[in-house]
C-alpha cells in the first residue's frame, strides 16, 4: 500500500467565502456560452420565483477554497485530473454568500495497465449565508508511476 499521512483524511481546510455578484454570473454564462434568462434577466428570475439571478451549476469552479491538507503521499511522476462529479440541493442566487472548504475523502490505490496508480479524491462542501448545504464537488485526481 503507497503511504500517506491518514490523519488529515477526511479534515476540512479552513473555510473560504465569497459573495455570489450579478456580473460574475452574467460574465459567466457568456463566458460558457449560456443564453439562458435565469442567468441573465433579472425581471425573468423575479417572475419565475427565484428573485434573483441564477449561478450556473459550473460557475463553482470559480471559487478557491484554501488548500487542501497535505496528505503527503510520495508517489508517481505524473499526475492527471480524472474527472468532477457535482451534487446540487440549492440554487445559487447572485447576493448569496457561500461558504465553503476542501477535504480529502479518498485514497484509493489500484493497478492499471501502465502500472500502479493512486486516485484521491478532493471534496469540497457549499453551504450558504442560511447555513444549508447548496452543493458538494468531487474532484479526482490520479497519479501514476
Amino acid at each position: 500500500m503507497v503511504e500517506y499521512d491518514k490523519s488529515v483524511l477526511g479534515v476540512d481546510s479552513e473555510p473560504a467565502a465569497d459573495e455570489v455578484e450579478k456580473g460574475a454570473i452574467r460574465k459567466f454564462a457568456a463566458a460558457i456560452g449560456d443564453d439562458n434568462p435565469i442567468y441573465n434577466e433579472e425581471d425573468y428570475c423575479e417572475k419565475t420565483g427565484f428573485g434573483s439571478l441564477v449561478a450556473p451549476p459550473t460557475f463553482l469552479t470559480t471559487f478557491r477554497a484554501s488548500p487542501v491538507p497535505d496528505i503527503k503521499l510520495q508517489f508517481g511522476k505524473v499526475g492527471l485530473h480524472g474527472g468532477q462529479a457535482y451534487e446540487f440541493y440549492k440554487p445559487i442566487k447572485a447576493g448569496d454568500k457561500i461558504t465553503y472548504s476542501n477535504k480529502v475523502s479518498d485514497v484509493t490505490e489500484r493497478d492499471g495497465r501502465t502500472g500502479k496508480m493512486v486516485f484521491t479524491v478532493i471534496e469540497t462542501t457549499f453551504t450558504n449565508q442560511d447555513g444549508e448545504k447548496v452543493a458538494v464537488a468531487r474532484s479526482t485526481g490520479i497519479r501514476r508511476e
